[in-house]
């Protein structure tokens, strides 16, 4: 560990009563817990007056940099409590990792992956009252994030660098039980092209996606999916998840990275999958090797994962052209999930050394 972390109280944090009115019903994304962490980066200073302090809104020039040229990478990590009490996330390592890729990618100065676990577990450390109880699939979702802060209107790398980090109590992605997501094929958008930053976690990428998810939702499906920019007919992803299909011989194909997230549950779930005796392939998958698959029986289950849904179901694809059904089977995408959950919630044996102790 090496940030000099400085830790002022909250002087006015919630009551042990209000927090445990909103961890029984959190949603997503709208209550925070009562502190953040900021780290500042200069040319001069490098990483510098690491601190956390009581959640609340940051005072910025209007020529900050990020607002006029996008600058700005972030992450997407969970805090679990274990029947013992105890907090532990989900292989930060990795996480801190793929934002020094998207770091890379955005011209930003790297945060080693010992400072980034260090700021990741002080912050939820100190808010560990906001991390629920293992009940109902609850977590902490924990973001950090990186930006431009340099007040400067000018096109080059920022001089002055804040990063942060905010947690938000979660509850259960799926409200009654996992049930397959229905998916809409834009054939007009798309979501990164060759060189581009879809490798990148960074909000450029969502905000291009919104309003292909928006045509996906007005044809009354949950979620979109994108080919690729230069022959669009080779699946990517959805606006947030990885898609996997299953074959009758066991077989398991992905879409292969490059211009798509490396999803950390992405990864979690390829290693999953062999132990289980699956081989998992990485390539190119194209829409009508979907459409065929499904067809033919060859393809008897399809899925996808992301850190909020962790591992989901997909159903029925819409396109201009037709709907193309949903496999009958769901079995192993139940198992991988289920096995992935237990391991995060400590509920098994974590033998890939996965979890990491908060405290």
């Amino acid at each position: 560990m090496t940030l000099d972390i400085s830790i002022t109280p909250s002087a006015s944090p919630r009551t042990d009563a209000e927090v445990a009115e909103i961890l029984a019903n959190p949603g997503f994304g709208t209550h925070f817990t009562d502190h953040m962490l900021l780290v500042e980066w200069t040319p001069e200073q490098g990483w510098h007056n690491a601190r956390i302090e009581a959640y609340g809104p940051l005072s910025l020039d209007p020529a900050t940099a990020v607002l006029h040229y996008a600058q700005e990478t972030f992450e997407g990590m969970k805090a679990y409590r274990h029947e013992d009490g105890s907090v532990w996330t989900f292989r930060p390592e990795e996480n801190a990792k793929r934002m020094i890729r998207s770091s890379q990618r955005l011209a930003f100065p790297e945060l080693p992956v010992e400072d980034f676990v260090q700021a990741v577990d002080a912050l939820v450390d100190t808010d560990r009252r906001w991390v629920p109880d293992n009940a109902g699939e609850k977590s902490l979702y924990v973001r950090p994030f990186m930006f431009a802060s340099e007040a400067f209107l000018g096109v080059r790398p920022a001089q002055h660098v804040t990063f942060m980090v905010i947690a938000s109590p979660a509850g259960a992605y799926f409200k009654g039980g996992v049930k397959p997501v229905s998916l809409w094929l834009t054939e007009e958008y798309t979501r990164a092209g060759r060189g581009g930053m879809g490798a990148a976690k960074t909000g450029g990428n969502y905000a291009s996606s919104l309003v292909a998810q928006q045509e996906a939702m007005a044809h009354g499906c949950d979620q979109v999916v994108f080919l690729d920019s230069q022959e669009g007919k080779y699946v990517e992803e959805l606006g947030g998840m990885n898609m996997y299909y299953v074959f009758a011989d066991g077989r398991i194909v992905t879409p292969a990275t490059g211009t798509i997230l490396e999803g950390i549950t992405r990864a979690s779930v390829i290693e999953l999958a062999g132990k289980m005796g699956h081989q998992v392939e990485e390539r190119r998958f194209s829409i009508d090797e979907w459409r065929t698959g499904v067809e033919s029986g060859e393809i008897v289950e399809i899925f996808a994962c992301g850190t909020a849904a962790v591992v989901t179901p997909v159903g029925e694809l819409r396109s201009a052209a037709g709907t193309v059904p949903a496999p009958a089977s769901t079995e192993l995408t139940g198992r991988i999930r289920q096995s992935l959950v237990d391991i995060q919630y400590g509920r098994a044996e974590d033998s890939f050394g996965w979890m990491h102790r908060v405290g």
